[in-house]
């Protein structure tokens, strides 16, 4: 048998191992998501998933009339949750790869897992929202749509702010990103910090779909645009 020196095993490089591919976990995260919207409101004959702040008794009909589409929206929202976690954690460890030192990444990486388990505790209350034991009482329904909506609404989009933030800030001061791209992040995850107080201030609730959407639709290109080794990152030309 032939002996390992372990001085050169320590210095030996090693082997840098990508992970999953990124833009397949993005795409299936928007996907799916854009999925509980559209597909829920389908079944239930065009209904559409009522806001916190409507008509008490329409909040309350609406889940005892379409029980069906209120459980396909969780069973897809909770679906959405896996390969955001799986995106947050893979997209934060290429970047540590690449060179990038500081902690946005894992700043990005908290943001990231920080929204999967809000979406999961949004999918699981509405969930519970489809329980005929529950839908006997109006009361219990208006707290659960409550708390589905803090962990869908804001409880989702401040930390996924939190995910861009992550991905724009290295990406711009190490060159991962065309510039332009991560200042628009950079914007997005201002807004989403922003989005905060809607918990105080419910005349700000429209901001959340402003920032989600724009927001989901960056973090699908950035998927694509986010290299996955140093050499394919292009050098900025000097300014000199």
């Amino acid at each position: 048998m032939t002996a390992i020196d372990p001085r050169s095993a320590a210095t030996a490089p090693r082997r840098i191992q990508p992970g999953p591919p990124l833009p397949p976990l993005a795409i299936a995260v928007v996907a799916v998501f854009l999925a509980s919207l559209v597909l829920p409101a389908l079944l239930a004959g065009g209904a559409i998933y009522p806001s916190p702040y409507g008509d008490g008794e329409a909040i309350v009909s609406y889940f005892r009339d379409h029980q069906g589409a209120v459980l396909l929206t969780a069973l897809l929202q909770f679906a959405a949750a896996v390969p955001l976690a799986i995106f947050a954690a893979t997209a934060s460890t290429r970047a540590r790869q690449l060179g990038v030192t500081a902690p946005g990444p894992m700043i990005g990486l908290a943001g990231g897992l920080i929204a999967s388990v809000a979406m999961t505790i949004s999918a699981c209350m509405t969930w519970t929202l489809s329980r005929p034991e529950v839908l006997a009482s109006p009361d219990l329904v208006r707290l659960v749509h409550d708390l589905a909506f803090i962990f869908g609404g804001p409880g989702f989009v401040v930390p996924f702010g939190l995910l861009i933030a992550g991905l724009a800030v290295p990406g711009l001061l190490a060159g991962l990103l065309p510039r332009w791209f991560a200042w628009a992040g950079l914007v997005l995850a201002g807004l989403a910090m922003l989005a905060t107080l809607t918990v105080a201030l419910p005349w700000l609730t429209p901001l959340l779909p402003i920032v989600r959407f724009p927001s989901l639709a960056w973090f699908v290109a950035c998927a694509f645009l986010l290299p996955r080794t140093r050499a394919s990152v292009r050098p900025r030309r000097s300014t000199r």
